[in-house]
C-alpha cells in the first residue's frame, strides 16, 4: 500500500469509529441532545480527518529520518499525545460555540474526550498496524525519502 492511501485508509477508518466514539461520550457528559452530540461528532471528526492527514504526513517524514525503526511505546504514546495536543488547540473553541457553553466548560469536555481518544488512538493505531503492517517509514529497512506523500 503506499503511504499516501495508507494514510487515507487509517484517517478515513478512525474518524468513522471516532464519531461514535465522540457522540457517545458527548451525549453522556453533556445536556446535548443526541443529535447536537452527533452533529459535533461529525464536526469534530472532519476537523480531526484534516489534522490527522497532515499531522502522520509530518509524523512519518520525522519517523523515516530516525536511526531506530518501528513503534516502540514511546514512539506511540508521543504520536498520540502529540495527535491530540494540537487537535485540542483546534477544537475547543468550536466545541464552546456548539454547545453554547464557555471555553472552560467546553475544555473540560475536551478533556474527558482526550483521555478516551488517547487509549482509542493507541489501541486503533496498534490494530491497524496489525492488520496492514507497519508504514515503510517504521520498517527496519526502510530509506528516509524527501517526500511527505
Amino acid at each position: 500500500m503506499t503511504p499516501l492511501r495508507r494514510r487515507m485508509l487509517y484517517a478515513i477508518s478512525f474518524e468513522s469509529l471516532g464519531i461514535l466514539v465522540a457522540a457517545v461520550s458527548l451525549r453522556l457528559m453533556s445536556n446535548a441532545s443526541t443529535s447536537d452530540s452527533l452533529a459535533l461528532a461529525v464536526i469534530g471528526a472532519s476537523l480531526a480527518l484534516a489534522w490527522s492527514f497532515v499531522f502522520n504526513a509530518g509524523f512519518e517524514a520525522w519517523e523515516a529520518r530516525q536511526s531506530v525503526k518501528g513503534r516502540s511505546l514511546r514512539r506511540r504514546a508521543a504520536h498520540a499525545l502529540l495527535f491530540e495536543g494540537g487537535l485540542t488547540v483546534l477544537l475547543v473553541p468550536v466545541m464552546a460555540w456548539w454547545l453554547d457553553t464557555g471555553l472552560l466548560q467546553a475544555l473540560a469536555y475536551e478533556a474527558t474526550l482526550i483521555a478516551v481518544f488517547i487509549a482509542y488512538t493507541y489501541l486503533f493505531t496498534w490494530g491497524f498496524d496489525l492488520l496492514f503492517g507497519l508504514p515503510e517509514s517504521a520498517r527496519p529497512s526502510a530509506r528516509p525519502t524527501a517526500s511527505l506523500l
